[in-house]
């Protein structure tokens, strides 16, 4: 006799029990059903997209941690990120920094020394060395600092990214808020200006050339500066002096920006063996003020973790 209860279980397909995707899942040369985005929500790709190639594929398993979009849950996490390495130490002085007007720094109290940098600017110095400084903001309220703790600074120069130390002289609310910081102690310069870029691990679509309202691809920015990012890509996006589009997220301790912009690519690393990702050397071009800050507080936030490349953009 026949089962109809049976046949009605074998016919119902299996739910999807995890959003976690393997290789086998993502199709190459169709478009996706749903987007693919990483562990912590990020977009990877759009639903719609067409991976182009397995090496494409093979760049976003290697890279990434994909998972089904419209399966993911809400509280995924962000994994953890690697810890920074010590900065080197080397003695300098106040006049080896070259600090202008308007530099932005980042500041935080050493009293709570894992806490993230807060931006503010230098405004003026003082014959004695001190520094006159707009007041860093937290969750857009002054940071509360009182006269005599001692601070943090590291601060973008001309020539280099240098860390020091401060105190708080003074609180000022006339004629408008800002703060008088002693002579700058125990600076330590981390590196030279124009190659600083922080390590990073961000998804970055792409699209070629200057217009268009869609990215053909994924890459991987492994290092990022205030102006500039390394991308790595499964195949080599265009010759040097050519355009892109990018879109891409930071996360800051203070900020979390969703960021599309034009690059100028400057230089151009080709994989050395057939399937090896190349990496290309970008000058962000386009970014307006909200942007600007957002990516130099993105660096401020990981200024132990340094990178030194001679032929990156600044």
């Amino acid at each position: 006799m026949d089962n109809p209860v049976e046949e009605h279980v074998d016919d119902t397909p299996p739910a999807a029990s995890s959003p976690a995707l393997n290789p086998d899942a993502v199709p190459v040369g169709s478009p996706l059903a749903w987007p693919i985005v990483d562990a912590d929500g990020t977009l990877l790709f759009a639903s719609g997209t067409v991976l182009a190639t397995t090496d494409e594929r093979t760049f976003l398993f290697t890279h990434f941690q994909p998972q089904r979009g419209d399966l993911l849950g809400p509280n995924a996490q962000r994994p953890a990120e690697p810890a920074p390495q010590p900065p080197p130490a080397g003695e300098q002085t106040v006049r080896d920094m070259h600090l202008e007007i308007g530099a932005l720094i980042g500041m935080r109290s050493l009293v709570s020394g894992s806490a993230p940098m807060h931006p503010c600017r230098i405004i003026g110095f003082a014959p004695n060395h001190a520094l006159f400084v707009t007041p860093p903001l937290q969750n857009g309220r002054l940071l509360p600092l009182v006269p005599g703790e001692n601070v943090e600074i590291v601060a973008i120069a001309s020539q280099a990214v240098f860390r020091f130390v401060c105190t708080v002289e003074a609180v000022c609310r006339l004629p408008f808020d800002y703060l008088v910081l002693s002579k700058p102690g125990a600076i330590r310069r981390l590196r030279e200006r124009k190659s600083i870029r922080v390590h990073a691990h961000l998804a970055v679509r792409f699209g070629i050339g200057e217009t268009g309202e869609n990215y053909e691809g994924l890459g991987l920015a492994k290092g990022i500066s205030a102006l500039g990012m390394s991308l790595s890509a499964s195949w080599t996006l265009g010759s040097v002096g050519e355009r892109l589009r990018l879109a891409f997220r930071l996360k800051s301790a203070e900020l979390d920006t969703e960021i599309e912009t034009t690059a100028v690519i400057r230089n151009v690393q080709k994989g050395s063996a057939p399937g090896e990702p190349s990496t290309h050397g970008l000058e962000l071009d386009q970014l307006d003020t909200a942007q600007q800050m957002a990516m130099k507080v993105f660096v401020f936030d990981r200024h132990d973790d340094v990178l030194y490349w001679s032929n990156a953009t600044a």
